[in-house]
C-alpha cells in the first residue's frame, strides 16, 4: 500500500499499520489512473436540457448513495463543458447504457463534438433525455454539490426511474481502459 505524505486524516489511524512506512514522494498521475483502471466499472451518460437544447457526457463515476431518500451520485471535471447546463437546469438523467452503445458512450466523451448526432432520445417526467436503448435511466433532481479535487461530486435524488427489460442485454463496462462484456455464467 502506497500512501503519499501527509495525506493521513484523523480518525484513520485505527486502520492503518503504525508500523507502516509512508513514502514522501506524491502519487505519480498516470499511476494513480493506471491503479483506478482495475476497477471494473459501468458507462452511464448523464443528461439533461437547457433552453430546450438536450446536453449531456459520459460517465463512469456513478454510484447509489442512499436507500432513503433515494439518492445517487457521480462525478465530473470541475472544466466539463457540459456540467454548467446540467447544474443550472437543476435535473439530469443517469443512462445506464447497454453493452450495445459503445458508439454512445464514445460519442459522448468527446469535447466540442455534435453529442447528440444520429442519437434517439424521448423526454422523461422531469424533462430530461433518455437515450433509446438505454438500460436503464434514473431521472434526478440535483440534491447536493461538494468540490473534490480536480471534480465536483453531484448527488442527485431519483424522482423516476425506469427498469428496462434487460434479459438479453448487458451493461456497458469499462476495465483497464477498454470496454469489456460480463462473461458468460459458470465460465471459468
Amino acid at each position: 500500500m502506497v500512501v503519499a505524505s501527509g495525506s493521513r486524516r484523523p480518525g484513520t489511524e485505527n486502520f492503518l499499520n503504525p508500523t507502516m512506512s509512508f513514502s514522501s514522494t506524491a502519487i505519480e498521475p498516470v499511476r494513480f489512473r493506471e491503479a483506478l483502471g482495475h476497477y471494473a466499472s459501468g458507462i452511464t451518460v448523464i443528461t439533461s436540457r437547457i433552453e430546450g437544447e438536450p446536453i449531456g457526457f459520459t460517465c463512469q463515476s456513478f454510484h447509489s448513495v442512499s436507500m432513503n431518500p433515494p439518492l445517487v451520485s457521480f462525478n465530473v471535471m470541475r472544466s466539463s463543458a457540459s456540467y454548467p447546463g446540467i447544474r443550472q437546469a437543476g435535473r439530469f438523467v443517469v443512462n445506464i447504457l447497454s453493452d450495445e452503445q459503445v458508439r454512445i458512450s464514445n460519442q459522448f466523451a468527446q469535447r466540442g463534438a455534435d453529442k447528440w448526432r444520429e442519437v434517439e432520445w424521448r423526454e422523461s417526467p422531469l424533462g430530461n433525455p433518455i437515450i433509446a436503448g438505454s438500460l436503464h435511466w434514473l431521472d434526478c433532481e440535483i440534491y447536493a454539490e461538494h468540490a473534490a479535487g480536480d471534480h465536483l461530486i453531484v448527488i442527485g435524488e431519483v424522482k423516476a426511474l425506469d427498469l428496462q427489460d434487460a434479459a438479453a442485454t448487458q451493461p456497458l463496462l469499462y476495465f483497464k481502459g477498454q470496454y469489456r462484456n460480463i462473461a458468460a455464467h459458470g465460465a471459468a
